[in-house]
């Protein structure tokens, strides 16, 4: 088995989990999918270049913030950062499944993901 398809499945996983935990929380559903796709607003730093655009993706999509909320959840005990870990976390997880990875400023389709 590939490294590549190894990945894959722990994406894939991961993303199970953090639906499972959301659920098992007993959060809005319409929540969930209202704010799923909330990263993707990073990629408008793509409008003005690829330095900018690879910044501002990148940040919104790597699990450093997510689990920075989820370590500050831990703390005050405020639901909604467990929330927005969580459906943050499951966004990451979702486009990593599907390939999409971290991107290099030599275009928006160079990721990290094929690096591997």
């Amino acid at each position: 088995m590939s490294n590549r398809i190894i990945v894959k499945w722990e994406y894939i996983l991961l993303l199970l989990l953090t639906v499972v935990a959301y659920i098992t929380w007993e959060f809005s559903i319409l929540a969930f999918f209202l704010f799923l796709f909330l990263p993707d607003a990073f990629m408008f730093g793509y409008l003005l270049n690829n330095k900018v655009g690879t910044i501002l993706y990148n940040i919104g999509h790597t699990f450093i913030f997510p689990l920075l909320i989820l370590g500050i959840y831990f703390v005050i005990k405020e639901p909604i950062l467990l929330m927005v870990s969580l459906i943050w976390s499951a966004h990451i997880s979702m486009d990593r499944a599907l390939g999409y990875g971290l991107k290099y400023e030599e275009g928006f389709k160079v990721t990290h993901i094929q690096k591997i």
